[in-house]
């Protein structure tokens, strides 16, 4: 379990701190998959994943982003943090919000991943957001829409 959690560490620390895409998927199994809900976006793959956080993801990350732990689970099988993640909407983030033009806003929202590992690699991530109070906070409206 621990070295579960220093895989997620790394993998956190690489994507969200460095901005560095090597590092970051050195710690994945084959296969894995990311998706941010509710927007839905990520990919499944390793080439596709690599190239939504090539394209998608890291290019669109608020300059200013940030994350606090407020708790951390780990079972033999997964890994559970939620934090509160704070930034200024200061560029379009396709993975978070599709379609919405940066509003200069500051938000704090709380996010919690739930990260499954296969024989000690990530296999994958669903990193859910409090949608309503991050759209909020930024003053747009909810894109998501019931059925």
């Amino acid at each position: 379990m621990v070295e579960m959690a220093r895989a997620w560490d790394e993998h956190t620390s690489a994507l969200l701190g460095r901005r560095d895409l090597p590092a970051a998927t050195r710690n994945l199994a084959a296969g894995p998959s990311v998706v941010h809900m509710p927007a839905m976006t990520g990919a499944s793959g390793e080439q596709a994943l690599a190239r939504f956080y090539a394209e998608d993801f890291l290019p669109h990350l608020p300059a200013d982003l940030t994350r606090t732990r407020i708790s951390r689970t780990v079972d033999r099988f997964r890994l559970v943090d939620e934090t509160t993640v704070a930034f200024t909407h200061d560029r379009e983030l396709p993975w978070l919000l599709p379609g919405v033009s940066p509003t200069h806003r500051r938000a704090e929202v709380l996010t919690v991943a739930v990260v499954s590992y296969r024989r000690g690699q990530i296999r994958s991530v669903r990193v859910l957001w409090d949608y309503a109070t991050l759209t909020a906070q930024l003053g747009v409206p909810a894109l998501i829409t019931s059925a």
